[in-house]
């Protein structure tokens, strides 16, 4: 462990006046992946700035009827809010796939959108990593790559993001409430997260000395036909190879609305809005999520041992909307699949 210095914020203009303070300082709540990237030493901050007592754990209904759900809310809590339950249990069900329960009960939803990479090379200090340390390669494309990025990737990074509960919150149209020296903006979580390009150490588009402070829904939470799938090489305590967010709305047989998203397969959770747009008007049937399917996948490149992804993610995104569409979404406490 590398010695910094630690100063817990009294309020959220202190917290972005300590980060601005200080060029390597990081933000620590529940601190479930930074401390493992400190002790790895591929974090090396000097200073922690502890946001943990902050005000920022209120889960409330917005004058919309949406919902705004504070930055430091746990993520059990955020799962089994009777809000989330009611009204957006597409979330709830994804937050639940991810984790073991101990973890979930200490990471934040903020600290959620900010994880970074599993990438084995990019935890390995041993070996070149674009995103650990910019212009010294990228192991994983000609290494061992099963686990990696089938879209968006470059020849600077092939790693994904982690993160469930973000591919359900890109699905549902989420929002992210910022604070930082320029003051206040939001940002929808579409744009939060970034591709790789050739600057793969920049995970997201938050700017220097800004902070997340909440994550805000919209009203249509889609809390009658949803599912999220996750597929992984265990069913406990396992980053997805792929995951499926997929909500519908029928008008009979019809689809009046979709929204789908994937997980495991880019540096940011993976949402098109052309492939939506395909289902809508159409029936509910396989072929028109194929098409879907197909159009959300366009562009996927294989490495030498994740090709495996491709017709595994077709496969999932097929039967996700199947789940979604007759109501049956995929259990978290009995993975076997619906």
């Amino acid at each position: 462990m590398i010695n910094f210095q630690y100063a817990r914020a009294t309020d959220v203009a202190d917290a972005v006046r300590l980060l601005n303070a200080d060029a390597g300082a990081k933000l620590i709540a529940g601190g479930t992946n930074l401390v493992d990237l400190m002790k790895e030493n591929v974090e090396r901050p000097s200073r922690l700035v502890d946001i943990s007592r902050l005000p920022l754990r209120q889960v409330e209904q917005t004058a919309d009827g949406g919902l705004l759900v504070g930055a430091l809310v746990p993520n059990s809590d955020l799962a089994y809010h009777p809000l989330v339950v009611r009204n957006y249990p597409l979330l709830g069900s994804a937050i639940l796939a991810g984790a073991s329960a101990q973890l979930r009960n200490m990471a934040s939803v903020g600290g959620n959108l900010m994880q970074r990479t599993r990438c084995a090379y990019f935890y390995d200090t041993a070996t070149p990593c674009n995103k650990r340390q910019p212009g010294t390669g990228c192991s994983a494309a000609d290494g061992v790559n099963r686990n990696h990025a089938i879209l968006g990737t470059s020849a600077s990074c092939i790693a994904v993001y982690p993160s469930d509960m973000c591919v359900a919150l890109a699905a549902l149209d989420a929002r992210v409430h910022i604070t930082g020296p320029s003051g206040d903006r939001t940002m929808p979580l579409v744009n939060f997260h970034r591709l790789p390009g050739d600057t793969p150490h920049l995970d997201t588009n938050l700017a220097a000395g800004e902070i997340i402070t909440a994550i805000e829904l919209p009203p249509r939470g889609f809390a009658e036909r949803y599912s999220y799938l996750k597929i992984r090489d265990r069913l406990s305590y396992a980053f997805a190879l792929v995951s499926v967010a997929a909500a519908l709305e029928l008008d009979g047989q019809d689809i009046a609305e979709a929204r789908l998203a994937l997980g495991g397969v880019a540096h940011k959770p993976w949402r098109k809005l052309e492939a939506e747009a395909l289902l809508r008007g159409q029936a509910a049937m396989e072929a028109n999520f194929a098409r879907a399917a197909d159009a959300l996948l366009q562009g996927a490149k294989a490495y030498a041992h994740n090709g495996f992804k491709i017709a595994l993610a077709r496969r999932a995104i097929i039967r996700t909307l199947a789940q979604a569409a007759n109501a049956t979404p995929q259990s978290q406490s009995n993975k076997k699949i619906a």
